[in-house]
């Protein structure tokens, strides 16, 4: 089968179109005919020094699929040949995802694609579209009419957690670069702040009469986080994706709760987060889609650390 194949660890020119062999299911498992996969932050950081999450090239990156249901292992009952699936493969230690036309995974992080869109649409949903919904409805969980600020609104995760906050009845503060204001708007946002040009906390705390955000949500890291701290009520929320080393004695000081988000592989998830997708309530924010050949250039947009949601890469028809 073709596959998009790193034996080294490099720059986006790394990558390799080669055959390799299809993969095989064992009890518990099912193989998946890849039609689209869509790339990640994370993919970037495996691909040039991806060690730390077990990975020694020759490997297969790519943790995001859309497909069919191709072959089902042994106890496997919660899915058929021929059903339509989205899902996102474990990293840690994964030398097979799903820049390739099959990939086999435990039936357990395997759910039905939502009803209604396609599998352009779906590839772009499970890894960033989980972790965001990781981040905001299970871990932050804004009551209606409850203030949350979102670091990186317009990204890939950053995208989906302000559809998903507004979803919660939350009113939404969002920040990207000021080329992003419109679609900030467009996704939901109360309040679209310029990072590059205003000050995040003071914007935050003016537009919530002095009294601080119930939330933050993290989708940039140290830089921005840090800075974002005193838009924060006391008794208020914190998650962050990526975290960063500081002094992080001004949240115990203000009684405040930090999330770690590092999202764990279950079907649950993506089964609950589905119907939002079906009714059209939360869209993908799809900047491009490619061929699965072209992953070279998605990756090198990847590296320059800015963009507005998702690639989206197709694998087969």
């Amino acid at each position: 089968m073709r596959a998009m194949v790193i034996d080294r660890f490099g720059g986006p020119e790394v990558f390799l179109e080669r055959d390799v062999p299809r993969p095989t299911v064992g009890p518990g498992e099912v193989l998946v005919r890849v039609v689209a996969t869509s790339v990640n932050p994370v993919d970037a950081k495996i691909r040039a020094a991806g060690s730390w999450a077990g990975i020694t090239p020759p490997a297969v990156l790519g943790y995001d699929v859309s497909g069919t249901v191709e072959e089902v292992g042994p106890g496997v009952k919660t899915l058929k040949v021929g059903e339509d699936v989205y899902f996102t493969p474990e990293i840690h230690g994964n030398h097979h995802g799903s820049f390739a036309e099959y990939v086999a995974a435990p039936a357990a992080i395997v759910a039905p694609k939502p009803e209604g869109i396609d599998h352009v649409t779906a590839a772009a949903i499970p890894l960033a579209g989980g972790t965001a919904w990781e981040g905001i409805v299970r871990r932050l969980a804004p009551r209606p009419g409850a203030w949350v600020l979102i670091l990186g609104g317009a990204g890939g995760v950053g995208s989906f957690a302000v559809q998903f906050a507004k979803a919660c009845g939350a009113r939404v503060i969002a920040t990207a670069s000021g080329e992003n204001r419109t679609t900030l708007q467009e996704l939901g946002a109360d309040v679209a702040v310029d990072y590059r040009a205003e000050d995040v906390a003071a914007v935050a705390r003016e537009a919530t009469g002095g009294r601080g955000v119930d939330a933050l949500f993290d989708c940039v890291g140290a830089p921005a986080f840090y800075p974002a701290l005193p838009a924060v009520k006391p008794f208020g929320r914190l998650a962050t994706i990526l975290g960063g080393s500081a002094d992080i004695a001004p949240i115990v000081f203000q009684n405040q709760t930090l999330h770690g988000i590092f999202l764990v592989r279950e079907a649950g998830r993506l089964q609950e987060m589905a119907p939002l997708f079906s009714s059209g309530q939360v869209r993908p924010l799809i900047d491009e889609v490619l061929k699965l050949e072209e992953v070279g250039k998605a990756h090198r947009r990847l590296d320059t650390g800015h963009g507005r949601g998702k690639i989206v890469l197709t694998v087969q028809g």
